[in-house]
């Protein structure tokens, strides 16, 4: 199987739905003239013409203008440049594109993209750093997702162009250039269900995102000291695969729930509160969450890695879990 890097995997994904689907457009800030920040939008302009739009700085006619488009028929793909500035366009968000389907009694679709460049990357500090997922889990008619690699980040992005609901495509800055293996035959990530990266015995790890490679290489290392982890990637943070991992902690008895996201208010807890509700008799353990500090993401190197999370934070976790010493 040939290898490509993150980028390049979202921008096939891009390539092919827009050669199958002349509804598909695509617009934001500098990826006509830049290609985007990341590069994940670079010769689209060149073969489809106007169907790939620079738009002036407003996040507000940006989201407002994808609910319009959708309704009208087409399928866009509007990109925030950061996935931090979706909060400039909130009301659009919340209030619009989460309900209309709602409000007109089914009669409308929304099938939109909003993609959202996310997370910790080279001390871009408070503005540009956030994981912002926490906020859009309390808003129903709002599917959120988060690949991991070059394969579910093309397999993902092609599914919820497709939707015919509004889709939030979380994408890790970190990730945009690393490598992995991509089919080259047509392909789909199904939304709603998890996979599990890792099987294991003794307790689970549920991740997503970016966090997955530093679970997998805890997983790794504990595997030498005899402790079996399990991981499952969501992919689809909303809504989880429940069943994926509530028939995982029913097997393992332990479940610690990791994510760049600050603690407070994050996944995890909606998480957690699932598996103490459906699987409590289950358990031998509470379920532990590990991500980020609940302060703003310092510009300093050294703040920056201290807030983070990090693979001791995940390490610890499970040792907790499993009643070893820390």
């Amino acid at each position: 199987m040939r290898t490509i890097t993150f980028s390049e995997a979202t921008l096939e994904a891009m390539r092919e739905e827009m050669r199958r689907d002349p509804t598909v457009f695509v617009y934001g800030e500098d990826i006509v003239r830049q290609g985007g920040i990341f590069g994940q939008f670079k010769g689209l302009p060149e073969e489809f013409g106007d169907r790939i739009r620079d738009v002036p700085i407003s996040e507000t006619a940006i989201v407002g203008a994808a609910l319009g488009a959708a309704l009208t028929g087409t399928r866009p793909v509007a990109d925030m440049h950061f996935a931090d500035f979706i909060g400039v366009a909130f009301d659009e968000l919340a209030n619009q594109i989460a309900k209309n389907r709602y409000m007109f009694g089914g009669q409308a679709n929304i099938p939109l993209v909003i993609r959202a460049p996310d997370g910790i990357i080279n001390q871009a500090a408070a503005q540009h750093s956030q994981s912002v997922e926490g906020w859009l889990q309390n808003i129903p008619g709002l599917i959120i997702v988060a690949p991991s690699s070059p394969a579910t980040a093309k397999g993902l992005l092609k599914s919820a162009i497709r939707l015919n609901d509004p889709v939030i495509y979380f994408e890790h800055k970190v990730l945009y250039p690393q490598k992995g293996p991509v089919p080259e035959e047509e392909y789909l990530t199904p939304i709603g269900k998890a996979e599990i990266r890792r099987p294991g015995r003794d307790v689970t790890i549920v991740t997503y995102s970016l966090m997955v490679q530093k679970c997998e290489e805890v997983a790794t290392e504990l595997a030498s000291e005899g402790i079996d982890v399990e991981i499952i990637d969501l992919l689809t943070l909303k809504p989880f695969d429940r069943a994926t991992v509530l028939e995982s902690v029913k097997k393992t008895h332990r479940c610690v729930v990791a994510h760049e996201a600050v603690v407070t208010g994050g996944l995890g807890a909606e998480i957690a509160a699932t598996i103490q509700e459906q699987a409590f008799w289950w358990l031998d353990a509470p379920v532990l969450r590990v991500g980020a500090k609940n302060v703003p993401i310092p510009f300093s190197p050294v703040l920056e890695k201290f807030v983070a999370p990090q693979k001791d934070d995940v390490r610890r976790a499970v040792y907790r879990v499993l009643h070893r010493e820390v």
